[in-house]
């Protein structure tokens, strides 16, 4: 599931690995609390941590 949330973020939302990877630093690998690290640091917009949110939901 992981895997898929990391193409997703990288492929659909266009967030640079070196973000993503920050945001993982900060939540252990943990696939839920990933898009709102991201959004926290201002890594991704409030609509794209809704697209995530809504990619989650489907996946």
């Amino acid at each position: 599931m992981l895997e898929r949330l990391i193409r997703f973020l990288q492929d659909d939302l266009s967030i640079p690995p070196s973000q993503v990877e920050l945001a993982l630093r900060h939540t252990q690998a943990i696939p839920h609390q990933l898009p709102i690290k991201l959004w926290q640091y201002g890594l991704i917009n409030l609509g794209q941590l809704e697209q995530v949110l809504d990619w989650l939901e489907a996946a």
